[in-house]
């Protein structure tokens, strides 16, 4: 997925209507404030997904929940996700933490805590036990992955197509995390792409983007947003309240329903087609993560999800999909192009994010 010499990129139709993916990184409490290194506290707040799941139902959304080992292994935890995926009401996915996912033959420093930075055999190790405790557990073998830190590297993909794995949601687009030694998706955009060899992988990125009056700017709105020192400064809520630009993420961790609105107006209007909308499971109970610390927190959280899904299908007349509903449509328009002339799909394809 980091490679863009082994990228296809998916022209979707403006007639195609809008689809929202919702993603829940399932997975242990841990104290986000540590740095190095992290370690799971508990699994109690996968129960409080009850809670958001009511809303899913109203929506007709199907989540995707991708699991850590520890909610995988844990009765409290696996039992209650086991149930909804008898029940027809989501899909599974494996979200690899090196941290807290066997075996333990690492260091445990930050580097580590991004799985794309392990050797190949322990990176692979790792994933292969994750995935047949989510099979043994939650009866599922997981076809889709996001790597925990969306930490991929370059052996993630041949492992991913090894394990038999269909789909990746490990990109964040235009986002650079060398600094903090994870990997570098400057170069990869929000849309959704075929990555890898035969046979090809599907990439869901998460949706990401810019909105103001510089937001079409690329590195400039970039270095505005995200350098260290601006932010010291405040600049980027500054350039955020004069509505030069702003860098938003698809979630309701931090960001207000208006802001995840101008997103995906922004976003709609540069022809995206796919939008990937997540979470951590931890922010459903209080005090486990910045975002919610409280009951009222709580209740604002709740509200942007449901906020964000009565505006994806009443205003942009789109739906919710699951990732294998994904990648069914990327395969019929992908396989429609196919039958175009070679010139006038190079012709189409965009030169830079891909």
């Amino acid at each position: 997925m980091l490679d863009p010499s082994t990228w296809r990129t998916i022209h979707w139709p403006a007639e195609q209507s809008p689809i929202v993916v919702v993603v829940v990184d399932t997975e242990a409490e841990f104290d986000w404030a540590r740095q190095r290194p992290r370690r799971a506290m508990g699994v109690t707040s996968v129960k409080s997904q009850m809670r958001v799941q009511r809303i899913f139902e109203r929506y007709q959304v199907r989540p995707t929940y991708v699991l850590d080992y520890p909610v995988s292994s844990t009765p409290e935890a696996y039992e209650i996700i086991r149930e909804l995926h008898r029940s027809g009401t989501c899909e599974i996915g494996a979200h690899l933490q090196p941290w807290d996912n066997p075996p333990f033959f690492e260091r445990k420093t930050d580097e580590n805590s991004y799985p794309g930075n392990l050797p190949f055999e322990l990176e692979r190790e790792k994933l292969v036990r994750l995935s047949r405790i989510i099979q043994e557990n939650v009866g599922v073998q997981p076809r889709i992955y996001k790597a925990g830190r969306y930490g991929v590297g370059r052996a993630t993909a041949q492992i991913l197509v090894e394990l038999g794995y269909e789909i990746d949601l490990s990109v964040v687009p235009g986002t650079d995390l060398t600094r903090q030694f994870g990997p570098d998706f400057s170069h990869c955009g929000a849309h959704p792409y075929w990555f890898g060899e035969a046979p090809a992988l599907l990439e869901i990125p998460l949706s990401i983007g810019y909105t103001g009056l510089l937001a079409r700017t690329g590195s400039l709105a970039y270095a505005l947003t995200m350098n260290e020192r601006l932010k010291a400064l405040h600049v980027p809520g500054i350039l955020a309240r004069l509505r030069l630009v702003e860098r938003i993420t698809l979630t309701p961790e931090g960001i207000s329903f208006d802001e995840q609105r101008r997103l995906t107006r922004a976003l709609l209007h540069e022809g995206q087609r796919v939008f990937s909308f997540s979470y951590h499971s931890s922010s459903l109970a209080p005090g486990n993560t910045p975002y919610v610390q409280n009951e009222a927190d709580l209740g604002g959280f709740l509200r942007r999800i449901e906020q964000y899904l009565e505006f994806f299908a009443a205003e942009v007349g789109g739906r919710a999909a699951t990732p294998f509903e994904v990648k069914a449509l990327a395969e019929q328009w992908s396989s429609s192009q196919d039958t175009l002339p070679q010139k006038a799909l190079k012709d189409s394809c965009p030169s830079g994010d891909g």
